[in-house]
């Protein structure tokens, strides 16, 4: 069992790193919130989504290609909604406001929860699972991995956070988000 959750691990991990699209929303998000409000809200989205993955296997990977576009698009867009109209750092925000955890994980939940279905990863899981009939095995290794993909995410966010003006994270990470509902509008195309 200790062998296949590594080689979950370690699958799923090298899969969901090269070109996921979730790195950037992970480090948009670390860059304007509390690190550890995004951690819990990108945790348990991990965990909602590797869960479905195991449970559900193959017909994630049949769902039509235009709902998993048109959800993760409008995903990214409600992101950079969110994260342009925050309240400007400028001005004094209420304690309650800046320092909500409900609301940071709450957005850092949305945002991951609700993009890439159906990607290389969850397939991966989906069908480990399927082939070894250890769901919960492949269900922990394939979420730690996520989850260590979202830390680094998450530090080099932070580390940008503090090289970059509070007056221009906004736009940043408003346009990043807008850029990759663009990618996720448009990737489906370039597929065929």
């Amino acid at each position: 069992m200790l062998y296949l959750l590594l080689a979950t691990y370690g699958t799923v991990f090298l899969c969901e790193w090269l070109g996921d699209k979730n790195l950037y929303t992970i480090t948009s998000l670390t860059m304007r919130f509390r690190p550890l409000y995004v951690l819990c809200g990108f945790t348990a989205a991990y965990m909602i989504k590797m869960g479905v993955a195991v449970m559900l296997g193959q017909a994630i990977t049949e769902l039509p290609t235009w709902l998993l576009t048109i959800v993760s698009t409008l995903t990214f867009f409600v992101a950079a909604f969110v994260i342009w109209f925050r309240r400007n750092d400028d001005q004094p925000v209420p304690s309650n406001y800046s320092r909500n955890f409900s609301r940071v994980s709450l957005v850092a939940f949305t945002a991951i929860l609700f993009s890439e279905w159906g990607d290389v990863g969850q397939i991966m899981a989906a069908t480990l699972s399927m082939r070894y009939r250890l769901p919960l095995i492949v269900w922990l290794g394939a979420t730690l991995a996520l989850i260590s993909k979202g830390l680094l995410a998450l530090l080099i966010g932070r580390s940008l956070r503090n090289r970059i003006p509070l007056s221009v994270l906004r736009p940043v990470c408003a346009s990043l988000c807008i850029i990759m509902g663009i990618v996720s509008a448009i990737e489906p195309i370039f597929e065929r």
